[in-house]
């Protein structure tokens, strides 16, 4: 069964209450995941604020696109040397 997709903001803000004290099995049981998905998203987002976050989010979009127009041109290049080699 596919967990909940919670945004950065949200374990962020998750993150930011256990550092005021609130206990890690409160904040589980309130955005309904394990310790185990707390304490990685502790390891990948612990020091992020909300602009390194939405900075990240843009350079993963940008990181997508780029992959993509790689990937077609890829495919344009195989296909030119397909066509290439089959006229030679």
């Amino acid at each position: 069964m596919p967990g909940k997709r919670h945004s950065e903001e949200q374990i962020v803000y998750a993150l930011r209450q256990v550092e005021g004290g609130k206990k890690v099995s409160e904040i589980c049981r309130e955005m309904g995941v394990s310790q185990q998905a707390f304490y990685n998203w502790k390891r990948r987002y612990t020091g992020l604020g909300l602009n390194e976050l939405r900075e990240l989010r843009q350079l993963r979009e940008e990181n997508r696109k780029l992959k993509g127009i790689v990937a077609d041109l890829t495919l344009d290049k195989h296909i030119l040397q397909e066509v290439l080699s089959k006229k030679a």
